[in-house]
């Protein structure tokens, strides 16, 4: 598409989104009297409109009817869970059996691995990206000395070549090659959380299973915003949050994603819990452990059913729009964003902006990370004080993700009158 930097242009792309209406769905924060441009959905998305009512039912049905509410409340709390495969699945690509919602997504991380981390005397090593998000590192870390290992001997970490901001694929498929022999386990971020790169999920499994290793993602910053085949691109597992681009809230609940053909393996270890007991047996309370033969067989502990209630009133917005839909106008929208952000750059000699973000769609979702030459600090600050809520990484990078469903061309065009401005 032909781009213009204009109002007039922006607003004839917002008449034209089919997904236009959605944003009404949501509540937008207040800054200086009037609706803030809100492009953090990548670090936490905005409330739909409906999530207070969806609590409210399970308030009143715990209200009405007790202990009684697991059987008895309009949404069964003892079932609660068993509605979001359905609603999952097309967004993360995957068989209904392969995905359970339960835990955070650190928590969830460390009971993944405790399955499919097995390092043995020959095959111990761990491949991943560096600068991966501080929480996936350190339960790298901790597991790997859970094993009696010495991290740094053990995690093998693939960064950008000098002078550029992405891995090149080639490069992770060359060093999962080199350490063929050794290595145990392949795991990314789907999207990696500073420079907004789309790894090749597809490419980078394969190459893990050719070297007879597991693969696994943490999709954090990826579900919700890009193109996912989990079952497809046979993965062997993922985890995730979802109080991004899920829209689900502060510390919702997050979810799970493993591979069909290991839910009925026998062999595969894990932590066992409660709920991911035989659903025919469990309330006989006896021992030993008969996990269910789905996702669900990973679960310790029974639904969190308020925050299930806020994942639910934004999944059920999800489905109405469609996730095609979404990750089309997920990728317009930062198409348009690096377009205007190349004409701010070309009005001064100097640069001050650099987009380390990938261009390729393949290689790119909602968000836009920039590497600030200069005055960084005082241009993200201007931003909050001119009604644009974004983020700051350290030590120069301003973080900004348009999201389909909330956020439109206007809101684009005006950040970069916000930008411009202060350039001026």
């Amino acid at each position: 598409m032909k781009f213009i930097n204009s109002l007039e242009f922006a607003k004839k792309l917002d008449a034209e989104d089919p997904l236009k209406d959605f944003r009404s769905r949501f509540y937008i924060p207040i800054i200086n009297g009037r609706e803030c441009i809100y492009f953090t959905g990548n670090s936490l998305g905005l409330e739909p409109r409906t999530t207070q009512d969806y609590i409210v039912d399970e308030l009143e049905d715990w209200a009405s009817f007790g202990v009684e509410g697991h059987f008895h409340a309009r949404q069964p709390w003892f079932s609660y869970h068993e509605q979001f495969p359905d609603l999952l699945s097309p967004i993360i690509g995957a068989e209904r059996e392969e995905i359970v919602v339960m835990n955070q997504l650190t928590v969830n991380l460390h009971l993944l691995m405790i399955s499919f981390y097995r390092p043995t005397q020959k095959r111990y090593k761990i491949i991943c990206e560096a600068k991966a998000f501080p929480s996936d590192q350190y339960a790298l870390e901790s597991q790997v000395r859970l094993h009696g290992l010495d991290p740094e001997e053990t995690i093998i970490e693939i960064a950008p070549r000098t002078g550029e901001h992405q891995i090149q694929t080639e490069d992770i498929l060359s060093v999962i090659t080199e350490h063929s022999d050794e290595l145990a386990l392949v795991i990314f971020g789907g999207v990696n959380y500073y420079s907004g790169q789309v790894f090749d999920m597809h490419r980078i499994t394969r190459a893990a299973h050719d070297a007879g290793a597991y693969c696994g993602f943490d999709l954090a910053h990826a579900v919700g915003n890009v193109e996912l085949h989990l079952h497809d691109w046979e993965t062997d597992f993922a985890c995730w949050c979802s109080y991004k681009y899920l829209n689900s809230g502060p510390g919702s609940v997050a979810g799970v994603f493993i591979h069909q053909r290991h839910l009925k393996d026998p062999s595969i270890p894990r932590l066992a819990g409660w709920w991911g007991h035989d659903k025919n047996t469990r309330f006989q309370m006896e021992k030993g452990f008969k996990p269910i033969p789905s996702a669900e067989g990973w679960q310790l502990s029974n639904a969190p059913v308020l925050s299930m209630a806020a994942h639910k009133a934004a999944l059920d917005i999800f489905e109405e729009a469609g996730m095609e839909k979404l990750v089309q106008k997920g990728r317009l929208l930062s198409d348009f964003l690096l377009y205007i952000l190349d004409e701010i750059n070309a009005s001064h000699p100097e640069r001050m902006i650099e987009i380390i973000t990938p261009r390729k769609a393949i290689e790119k979702g909602c968000q836009v990370s920039m590497l600030m030459q200069n005055k960084g600090k005082a241009v993200f600050e201007a931003l909050k004080q001119n009604g644009v809520i974004a983020d700051w990484r350290e030590p120069n990078v301003i973080r900004v993700a348009p999201v389909p469903l909330y956020n439109s061309f206007e809101d684009v065009y005006r950040f970069g009158e916000v930008l411009q401005t202060f350039y001026q």
